[in-house]
């Protein structure tokens, strides 16, 4: 990807993975300019905020315990898309972020 495209998108990569309404905004920035590489984050951080919104509402009323083991595991694969976001690097999120990609492939 040019180093261009990355720098022109990766404010709003980085806005995605800032709660739910900067996924939203981030959405809204890159519906005009569809940047790849912020294309490419908006994907990986909406597949995180879904798999935390299922932690919150299936696990939690399972088990406690086992829903804050998968919520520090998503917090972590949040963590390595904020920094790959503010690096410039389109690296997926480890174990998750191929399905993210192939989900979410017409998002962005």
């Amino acid at each position: 990807m040019e180093q261009n495209t990355i720098e022109e998108g990766k404010t709003t990569a980085i806005i995605s993975y800032i709660t739910l309404i900067g996924l939203i905004i981030a959405f809204i920035m890159n519906n005009d300019k569809k940047n790849p590489f912020a294309s490419f984050h908006i994907r990986q951080a909406l597949g995180l905020g879904i798999f935390l919104l299922l932690d919150g509402l299936i696990i939690a009323g399972i088990s406690h315990i086992l829903y804050l083991i998968i919520f520090l595991g998503i917090f972590v694969l949040w963590l390595i898309g904020l920094i790959g976001a503010a690096q410039g690097q389109t690296k997926k999120v480890p174990l998750l972020g191929d399905y993210f990609q192939d989900w979410f492939k017409g998002i962005g």
